[in-house]
């Protein structure tokens, strides 16, 4: 359990980090076909991350990002894999993590739509209206996104 201290210091350290991403909408289609824009989830909480298997803060941050969004009915995670050679090693990883939310396979086209993806793992925050909130560059835990959301409310 954290003290109050510990919880600010998390949420000062996730907004040090925080910009106002400069973008209206995106468009993905996840390796189920189907299509998620951002006007699909108004009235949750957005967070789209971008990863690759071989990264390891990426994979750290894997179950944190799966339990926020079974767990959690005002968040919608998407992530998107970057940075592979074969799709099929991409869903193999995926089946193997058990990841439940919807991935995308990305691509350098996909990924400006938000911005020029410099670091993995990369993550984008909207909140519940839309609007985009921040970016956060390394890993994300789901304490440090509820905080976030918690510091927002």
């Amino acid at each position: 359990m954290f003290g109050i201290r510990n919880k600010t210091g998390l949420i000062l350290g996730f907004i040090g980090l925080l910009f106002s991403v400069q973008v209206g909408a995106f468009q993905f289609k996840d390796t189920e076909g189907k299509i998620h824009t951002l006007a699909d989830y108004q009235g949750r909480w957005v967070v789209v991350n971008f990863w690759a298997t071989w990264c390891p803060p990426c994979l750290e941050e894997i179950p944190d990002l799966i339990s926020l969004y079974e767990n959690r009915d005002d968040v919608m995670v998407i992530g998107v894999a970057m940075e592979f050679s074969d799709p099929a090693l991409v869903m193999n990883f995926v089946d193997r993590m058990s990841i439940s939310y919807p991935t995308v396979l990305g691509n350098r086209r996909i990924a400006s739509q938000l911005d020029d993806i410099s670091m993995l793992p990369s993550t984008y925050f909207f909140d519940p209206d839309g609007k985009p909130t921040a970016r956060k560059l390394g890993l994300v835990t789901r304490e440090s996104i509820e905080a976030f959301i918690d510091s927002r409310e």
